[in-house]
């Protein structure tokens, strides 16, 4: 996914070379500067033992510094690993001591000079990928492991996706055309970069030769409005954006671009409304593109996927499966995860109703997660690794973890917990949960109850649980909130 060649071209480019390709509210960065920042970079982790293949884990708190950072690894032909730096200390040593990448990078990585002889050729003709350092590195395959990155924010059982260069550079056609983008936008990424989508909104961006403005706080997002003309984001940013125009924030956006939950009702007209054309996507991080909505007129295959809906045994929804070129190589460190593969078919547990005739004359209705994950404002939450880190709390009997309806994230994590009142417990376990938990993982509800409902098996009744929130005044469960 990495694009440090197409990179390295924009800046030897006379017609791309001057122009912005990484802003935020006080930096920027022009296609030349970047280029000599990966050079530089590449020459550096180079020089400290970075071999082609090897996995280096990438986390700093700056967007610029982090693409720059990705880049350089990427042109040095090895895998960036992209981690979140706001993870606490203790979740990051976990994580990487599961995926065991050979470097980690953690401060910015040294910068570049832009100089004449390394950006034009002899007769001012642009010099191929950056000049003689670059010439000399391994080219680029389309086999490349060109990037790493996290479903979800993960404790204990960390879920690092690793994919290939073609399984999303090979799509970045398909998102041109489908998005409008062009070379002379600013496209604004206003979520962490730890996020496959916005990860992928930047790169995309950069590959096309325009111009990421990165905004990393609500305020630089709305500011950002004026100067941006495409937007990819999730639901819930979606609506703060549209609060904002309905207050009379200047705008010039004419392309939205929203992946993750369902879009909640109303806001294709709201968007309409401020002269927005919306596409809408569903994907996974193991998947990529799965389907897409440019009209409002429901999900339909994303170009070059085929897709399956699997009847589930008693159940009056299937199961996603998908053909694709897009699909991730799968897990590092051998991790287990949703992702699952069976004759050249893979799922990640997503359910839909079934198709009454092979799309595209069909649209996918999604269902929900299979699995039982949480999609939150467009992060993917595991139950089970939040659940590890809540049961090791003393006076947690056993506790269960799951979604719960939200208007604007789609759902919120919502944890269960099975035992005797206390003063003071919630309190204890929000203090565990900031201190061992992703944002994204972090519950926002809790309820105590003196014992989980339980299927003949002992293991806790997940669906009864479901219910009972759903439906408090008649609970399945003697559930209470948490104090």
């Amino acid at each position: 996914m990495p694009v440090a060649p197409q990179v390295l071209r924009h800046a030897v480019d006379p017609a791309v070379r001057d122009r912005p390709a990484l802003r935020t509210a006080d930096r920027s960065r022009t296609y030349a500067a970047l280029g000599a920042d990966v050079r530089a970079g590449a020459t550096f982790l180079r020089a400290a033992g970075t071999a082609p293949g090897d996995l280096v884990a990438v986390s700093l708190p700056d967007p610029v510094d982090l693409l720059t950072a990705v880049l350089a690894v990427d042109l040095a032909g090895a895998t960036p690993l992209v981690c979140d730096p706001a993870w606490p200390r203790a979740h990051r040593a976990e994580v990487l001591r599961a995926v065991r990448p050979r470097t980690f990078v953690e401060v910015p990585l040294p910068r570049g000079t832009v100089r004449d002889e390394e950006t034009t050729g002899a007769r001012g003709r642009a010099a191929p990928q950056g000049g003689a350092a670059a010439a000399s590195a391994p080219g680029p395959g389309p086999d490349d492991l060109a990037w790493a990155g996290f479903s979800s924010g993960s404790t204990g059982r960390p879920r690092a996706v690793v994919r290939t260069r073609a399984s999303w550079v090979d799509s970045f056609d398909d998102v041109t055309r489908l998005t409008g983008a062009r070379p002379t936008d600013t496209v604004l990424v206003p979520g962490p970069l730890a996020s496959s989508l916005y990860c992928f909104a930047a790169v995309h961006t950069l590959a096309l030769g325009a111009c990421a403005y990165l905004a990393r706080t609500p305020a630089a997002m709305t500011a950002a409005l004026a100067r941006c003309d495409v937007v990819h984001l999730v639901p819930s940013v979606l609506e703060e954006i549209l609060d904002a125009l309905d207050a009379g924030a200047p705008a010039r956006l004419r392309q939205v671009v929203v992946g993750g939950a369902s879009l909640p009702p109303g806001v294709r007209g709201r968007a309409a409304r401020h002269g927005l054309d919306l596409m809408a996507y569903y994907g996974a991080v193991e998947l990529s593109f799965v389907a897409h909505d440019p009209d409002g007129t429901g999900l339909r295959a994303f170009p070059g996927v085929e897709l399956d809906v699997r009847p589930l045994p008693g159940a009056s929804v299937g199961e996603v499966w998908v053909r694709s070129p897009w699909v991730a190589r799968g897990y590092l460190a051998h991790a287990t995860g949703p992702l699952r593969r069976e004759d050249g078919w893979s799922t990640v547990g997503d359910l839909a109703d079934p198709l009454a005739e092979p799309l595209p004359d069909d649209r996918l209705v999604l269902r929900g997660r299979g699995d039982g994950a949480i999609l939150t404002g467009g992060a993917t939450v595991v139950p089970e690794d939040v659940e590890v880190v809540l049961r090791a709390v003393p006076g947690v009997r056993d506790v269960v973890v799951l979604g719960t309806p939200h208007r604007r994230l789609g759902a919120v994590v919502t944890a269960v917990v099975e035992c005797d009142a206390r003063p003071g417990l919630r309190a204890h376990l929000e203090r565990v949960a900031r201190s061992a938990l992703a944002p994204s993982q972090r519950p926002r509800r809790w309820y105590g109850t003196p014992a989980l409902p339980r299927t003949p098996s002992g293991k806790p009744a997940r669906g009864a649980l479901s219910e009972a929130l759903g439906a408090l005044e008649h609970p399945a469960a003697d559930l209470v909130a948490l104090p």
